[in-house]
């Protein structure tokens, strides 16, 4: 583990994934587990692998800050749920990882700590806000870690990254301990190299948990068993005017989601055509409502922190407090028809296809405070939905950067979309190509 830790250090000049290493953690859980190891009596697949915490996960007597001046000297008391149930199973905690301030509010440069690179090309974007995350897993200093996913914070950073991230089902992970955004779309889940890797930290992860009021309470659910069983006889919808029509994309993408289906079906997959409403619908009700609950979190700091907070996060929850009651209301009403004509679709398809982020990753100086509401959003459809939701990475594109595509499943079905996404990187040879570090 001290090499390990030794290289996070050495890269983290490059790509900034860490915002603390937390190296007397790590080697107290390092020499747990080589004691299990000795003894025969190792806890599972976690026990002794390397991770590391999006800095929105509270973990006791270290500081968790949401990458913001506003908390800056925040030391919880306690772990969270999902910091708690990794450690229970044995992983290595190497640090808090980096992320767009309070998990909406970046790339940021006027922060206590710089944002992200990406490791395929530090002037490159990593996407956000689960930023440090991808960084971190592309860099291969982790096996993998957690990420938060409100819009997309999940699959847009392992898409631009080239790794896999899967936002779990809403209401299947607990929530307890992470710092919120939208309380009703929040979900937290993981990111790893391997869709394989993401189910067994998903397995984890996944439960009841009565402390948190959205957790929903429902068995806990196998994920590792039926990975391996392909996807012969399952129906995948692809979403082509989203990613053809609604927002076009690059033509890396565009040749990454055709791949995907094209893989699938020679494994027994039908494939077919299906039709949503516009992406610009769903974004247009997505974002108004994170937006409007983002500012709702915020109101009370914004009244007396408001200069602690960074420029970009700053101005987007001021525009985000002149939303009214009456937007926020037709939001939500939108909302349900919007998720009744996703439902009406998912009653013919046991997937959905369509992509994951509109290009491979832009420099990192590119988007601007208003990008995320300016460009289209693949990934906040299934926010609003619930559904869980998964990037692969699909291939590379320009300049040799990934591209990703996003598989998408009906609600607690969360097995069959690690399964299919684990069938086509056992049929590519996408994960044998790594990012090549000077570190």
């Amino acid at each position: 583990m001290k090499d390990r830790l030794a290289k996070a250090e050495a890269l983290n000049p490059e790509i900034h994934a860490f915002i603390r290493f937390t190296p007397d953690v790590a080697m107290a859980q390092a020499k747990g587990a080589e004691a299990r190891q000795m003894a025969g009596t190792l806890k599972g697949p976690l026990d002794g692998i390397p991770i590391a915490h999006k800095d929105i996960y509270e973990t006791a007597g270290i500081p968790t800050t949401g990458h913001s001046r506003v908390l800056e000297h925040h030391v919880p008391k306690a772990d969270s749920a999902a910091v708690r149930a990794w450690a229970d199973a044995g992983a290595v905690m190497l640090g808090k990882l980096a992320t767009h301030e309070f998990a909406f509010g970046g790339p940021s440069f006027d922060l206590p700590w710089p944002p992200a690179r990406n490791p395929w090309d530090t002037a490159r974007f990593t996407a956000g806000s689960s930023s440090g995350t991808g960084a971190a897993v592309a860099a291969g200093v982790i096996l993998g870690g957690t990420g938060s996913d409100t819009g997309g914070s999940i699959r847009g950073p392992s898409a631009l990254c080239g790794i896999a991230g899967i936002k779990p089902t809403y209401g299947l992970c607990s929530r307890m301990g992470v710092l919120p955004l939208s309380h009703t779309l929040d979900t937290v889940g993981p990111m790893a190299w391997t869709v394989e890797d993401c189910a067994l930290l998903l397995q984890a992860l996944a439960g009841h948990d009565p402390a948190d009021p959205s957790s929903a309470n429902r068995p806990k659910p196998d994920l590792l068993s039926g990975l391996n069983g392909g996807v012969k006889g399952l129906r995948i919808g692809v979403i082509r005017h989203f990613h053809e029509q609604d927002w076009p994309v690059s033509a890396g993408v565009a040749a990454g989601i055709a791949d995907v289906a094209r893989v699938l079906q020679a494994q027994g997959a039908t494939v077919t055509e299906v039709t949503l409403p516009s992406l610009q619908d769903f974004n247009a009700a997505g974002w108004l409502i994170l937006a409007a609950d983002a500012f709702a979190v915020h109101e009370p700091w914004l009244r007396t922190k408001y200069r602690d907070y960074g420029e970009f996060l700053r101005e987007r929850l001021a525009l985000a407090s002149t939303i009214s009651a009456a937007d926020y209301v037709q939001a939500q009403r939108r909302r349900r028809e919007l998720n009744d004509a996703v439902a009406k679709v998912m009653e013919g398809c046991d997937l959905l296809l369509t992509a994951a982020q509109p290009s491979e990753a832009p420099l990192i100086t590119v988007p601007g405070k208003w990008t995320s509401f300016e460009v289209a959003n693949f990934t906040i459809p299934f926010n609003l939905t619930g559904q869980p939701a998964l990037t692969v990475c699909a291939g590379y594109g320009e300049g040799g950067l990934p591209v990703g595509a996003q598989l998408i499943g009906r609600p607690f079905e969360d097995a069959t979309v690690l399964r299919a996404g684990h069938a086509y990187e056992q049929a590519t040879t996408w994960r044998a190509r790594r990012p090549v570090m000077a570190g």
